[in-house]
């Protein structure tokens, strides 16, 4: 089955959406108190991108572009995506929606890092992402995962 990913956009529907999913947090009550300031405007970039069946907001996850300065992952180091918070509402699981997500981030043609949860990692395994060699000061006790594009390996760490 194909899915349409769209770019979330941030407003008040949007966020309101956001209290179905269970990693409803932080990042969100932000997006909201800049909303209220009046700060985020409707064709602001937002970081999420969701899968919608009808009006309703089903899956979604966001990316973050995490600049070559700070890329402590992936050589040569060109910067790379950060997959947070992807998540599909319980009915709508293994429909294939998170995997679509996960394969949209892709299409961008950078890595991409995600922090696997436990009992996760068969799925970024499928996924063809991998685990990355830990680094305590690096990860500090974080579960990377990480998709290579072509030309691009995991940074060798002095």
């Amino acid at each position: 089955m194909n899915y349409e990913v769209k770019r979330l956009v941030v407003n008040y529907k949007t966020l309101e959406e956001f209290k179905q999913f269970k990693e409803y947090g932080i990042q969100e009550l932000s997006m909201l108190e800049d909303l209220q300031d009046n700060i985020i405007e409707n064709d602001s970039e937002s970081p999420f991108y969701g899968i919608y069946y009808g009006d309703k907001l089903v899956a979604r996850m966001s990316l973050y572009k995490i600049e070559s300065a700070y890329d402590k992952y992936f050589e040569p180091s060109e910067g790379y995506l950060e997959l947070w918070k992807l998540e599909v509402l319980p009915h709508y699981k293994g429909k294939g929606l998170g995997s679509a997500l996960v394969e949209y981030a892709k299409t961008f043609n950078l890595p991409v890092k995600t922090n696997g949860r436990q009992q996760s990692s068969g799925f970024w395994e499928k996924m063809g992402f991998e685990p990355v060699s830990y680094v305590e000061e690096r990860d500090r006790g974080e579960n990377p995962y990480v998709w290579y594009p072509q030309g691009v390996s995991e940074q060798r760490l002095a």
